[in-house]
């Protein structure tokens, strides 16, 4: 008896020693920027609970830029700010929407906040218009718009009426697209939020088909999430991945670069109560974070145009080959690709004239590769490559 005492005290000493804190999450660092999404359902949902355990996790976080939904007190909201040393806060009015956004001012300067389709035009489409927020961040633009799409409905896109929540769904995504490829063209745009629908559905009744299709100008960094084990999904009481972050091309390089990430961020692990803790006193969506390698030396803006290089995949995510697109004024070019490990297992010679390589993904596993253009044993350009056998 003595010594069954005894090994359950040593495995209770160890997971006390072991248990994961609010305090042990960590996202950012003083070499990437960061962004997060978080819907904070009707904040503060449990009142100063709710306050004390969010001023918590966005310290241990350490995150740049935080875009909000459902901020319902606006008194709240602003006490949470104070609370936070590092950051300033913004929100217009709980009446009006409930977006709103934490960012450190150290590294963050606003430049301009507005919003668009804001008229009783477009309150359908938009029951709470986008908010666009202008930065800079080491000397670099950046064009943020944070959403909060309508909610709901049965899956089915019904392009026939207008009440459909999924049509509403996918007009406001073509609205959103048209406007950045009509006044945000060649600027580093971010759209984030909840969007309210899945990335995976199928290609008729997918509200983001025509973003998805248009992959040479935009990109959703948390595609490979979306794919992946509902363990990592954003909506975890109704299994769903419904918060996302999308980028346009000029952010795409900064986005391939080892450094850069996109998680959602699994806060229920570092709760006793786990889940049922999280959403009684936080919130029903888990955040989701991109971090990305920013400064003036990466920057498209400041590439001269007779040394850029060309250097895209088509389709991306992968599902059992994909085509590589290139044009570079170098020589003795070459294609490599590594696994996640940095393995390589592909390597292929660029003919004098070549423009295209057709890349067979075989039997390799679902996850992320990187592609790299060689020339004369230097990168010169590289690609994040997405493999999903379940497309």
């Amino acid at each position: 008896m003595m010594k069954l005492f005894i090994n359950i005290s040593i495995l209770l000493s160890y997971s006390l020693i072991n248990a994961q804190i609010i305090g042990d999450l960590s996202f950012g660092t003083d070499d990437t920027f960061e962004i997060m999404t978080w819907n904070l359902e009707t904040f503060p949902k449990n009142e100063q609970q709710t306050l004390d355990d969010v001023s918590k996790i966005v310290e241990a976080l350490d995150i740049d830029f935080i875009a909000m939904q459902e901020i319902n007190n606006q008194i709240a909201f602003q006490q949470l700010a104070t609370n936070l040393a590092d950051y300033n806060g913004y929100i217009e009015s709980t009446y009006y929407d409930g977006l709103a956004f934490l960012y450190k001012p150290d590294v963050v300067e606003i430049n301009n906040i507005y919003r668009i389709y804001s008229t009783s035009t477009y309150w359908n489409v938009f029951p709470r218009a986008p908010m666009i927020i202008d930065i800079t961040y080491h000397n670099q633009n950046i064009t943020i718009i944070n959403n909060h799409l309508k909610c709901c409905g049965d899956g089915i896109l019904n392009l026939t009426n207008t009440n459909d929540e999924e049509y509403r769904r996918y007009e406001a995504i073509y609205l959103l697209k048209s406007y950045i490829d009509n006044n945000l063209q060649n600027e580093n745009v971010i759209l984030l939020g909840d969007l309210n629908d899945e990335l995976s559905d199928n290609i008729n009744n997918n509200v983001f088909q025509s973003i998805i299709d248009d992959n040479l100008n935009y990109l959703f960094t948390d595609y490979n999430i979306a794919l992946g084990s509902s363990s990592n999904w954003s909506y975890p009481s109704w299994p769903s991945h419904l918060d996302h972050i999308l980028i346009s091309n000029e952010l795409f390089n900064e986005f391939n670069l080892s450094n850069s990430d996109i998680q959602t961020i699994k806060i229920d692990d570092y709760l006793s109560g786990g889940l049922t803790e999280y959403d009684q006193d936080i919130s029903d969506h888990r955040p989701v974070a991109l971090k990305l390698v920013i400064d003036s030396n990466l920057s498209t803006h400041d590439i001269s145009k007779k040394n850029l290089v060309h250097f895209i995949n088509y389709p991306n995510p992968i599902r059992s080959e994909t085509t590589f697109s290139f044009k570079t004024s170098q020589e003795n070019c070459k294609i490599e690709i590594y696994n996640s490990l940095g393995k390589t297992i592909f390597s292929e010679d660029i003919i004098n004239g070549q423009s295209k390589l057709i890349w067979k993904t075989e039997n390799l596993a679902n996850g992320i590769y990187f592609a790299k253009l060689i020339s004369n044993n230097q990168m010169i350009a590289n690609r994040k490559l997405i493999i999903s056998n379940n497309i």
